[in-house]
């Protein structure tokens, strides 16, 4: 079998990576000319990924990477994983998705199987994904080619998560297409689990996305709670995890980061307006999660306070820009946001992430690009005034931190770990 995959990111990658490995030839697919010349040349864009399986991978034949998307026609099955943003009124876009539909359909032939991971909402590959490939090519989904959806599950920087291991949901346009994409997954991952359609398989990975964001912004609406209270929001999560059914523990944090939990809810809000129905629960969560970074400045400001000193002026450091733990990505990371927000209120501002040596151009946060980690050294970091831990890498010596910071506001309870001068670490 050879099959192609479009878009070379944290989801095509692994991907790819998972098919060739299991016999077959893949051609990974993408528009960054520099990334596909790194990958045939045996180099890995992305930190948890190692060089030397792609290099094994590339020289038995296995997978090649290129630009050409004429190249389609010598495929079985296209595998579509590019962006699904949002636009800036928080409203979806799918420019990526249709983009790469219509370059597919100039090629896409007779028999094929195409099928999207993106996440987006119910609905789209059937309607707005299939209307572009068949405008395109003159071909009918469901008679000429085989159209199906199927979410990508991925959990980057979890050495226990694999993806030929990770439950495959698969929803087809009719059960033609929908056997035909078994076939195809079926040879890379161990469980497939068929589902009913593909709005069905969409509206799935929807609920997986919208489940966590709405259980964190429970965790994040008690913390302020319990702190008014007198109650540590981490103790009571502690405490409560100690049941065996019934709870699953969430954290809370400095805001929500990453390309899915803090985008997926409003392709859901969305499209149940287009169907006149509102999604009140969902945006109240959206609501709560948004409202984060701008309550942990406020408690940076209230710990400078307390040491007689106001935050404009200040200097400050932001510990970790991924939106997650010992990752590079920082797509949608609330990072970001803590640092407009501090520097609004005339701090200034500098950030340390080993994973994020320099700031790359980003949709939401362009003004940072070209920006660079301060190093990790007593004299750097003692020269702040306060240190506000946003993500805690495991790759950081919190134990330095609390020997050379003069002040610290944790976001994840790391410093719980740490011999710390009582009254320098405020939680947040």
């Amino acid at each position: 079998m050879n099959i192609a995959i479009i878009g070379l990111g944290y989801v095509g990658l692994p991907l790819c990576l998972q098919f060739a490995r299991s016999g077959v030839r893949v051609l990974g697919l993408d528009l960054d000319a520099k990334k596909v010349s790194g990958l045939n040349a045996g180099r890995s864009h992305i930190r948890h990924i190692p060089a030397g399986e792609i290099k094994k991978l590339v020289r038995t034949g296995k997978f090649s990477s290129a630009t050409d998307f004429a190249r389609i026609k010598e495929v079985e099955a296209i595998l579509i994983c590019v962006p699904t943003p949002l636009k800036k009124n928080r409203t979806p876009d799918l420019s990526f998705v249709l983009k790469t539909g219509r370059s597919i359909a100039r090629h896409l032939q007779c028999g094929q199987v195409v099928a999207l991971e993106s996440t987006t909402y119910p609905g789209t590959t059937e309607n707005e994904l299939r209307e572009v490939l068949e405008r395109g090519s003159g071909l009918k989904a469901g008679k000429d080619f085989h159209l199906a959806y199927s979410p990508e599950r991925e959990d980057p920087g979890n050495p226990a998560s694999r993806v030929g291991d990770i439950p495959r949901l698969i929803g087809g346009y009719t059960p033609a297409c929908l056997a035909a994409a078994v076939k195809v997954y079926g040879r890379a991952v161990r469980i497939l689990i068929p589902v009913a359609n593909c709005r069905t398989a969409e509206a799935a990975k929807l609920l997986e996305n919208v489940f966590r964001s709405v259980n964190i912004a429970l965790v994040n609406e008690l913390k302020g709670v319990y702190a008014a209270l007198d109650i540590d929001i981490w103790d009571v999560v502690a405490a409560a995890r100690t049941k065996p059914f019934g709870f699953m523990p969430f954290y809370p944090g400095p805001g929500l980061g990453g390309h899915c939990i803090p985008i997926d809810p409003f392709y859901l809000a969305w499209k149940a307006r287009q169907a006149g129905q509102e999604t009140r629960f969902v945006e109240l969560a959206g609501e709560i999660n948004r409202a984060m970074p701008g309550r942990v400045v406020d408690r940076v400001a209230q710990a400078l306070a307390g040491r007689r000193e106001k935050l404009r002026g200040a200097r400050v450091l932001v510990l970790g820009l991924a939106y997650k733990a010992n990752v590079e990505d920082d797509r949608e990371s609330p990072s970001y946001v803590l640092l407009d927000r501090l520097k609004a209120r005339g701090a200034t501002v500098a950030y340390h992430d080993p994973y994020v040596p320099v700031i790359k151009p980003t949709r939401g946060h362009p003004h940072w690009a070209g920006e660079k980690s301060v190093k990790w050294n007593r004299r750097t970091i003692s020269g702040f005034d306060a240190v506000l831990i946003a993500t805690a890498h495991d790759a950081v010596d919190y134990q330095q931190l609390a020997d050379w910071s003069p002040l610290i506001v944790d976001t994840r309870n790391v410093m719980a770990q740490c011999r710390v001068t009582p009254g320098k670490v405020w939680k947040a």
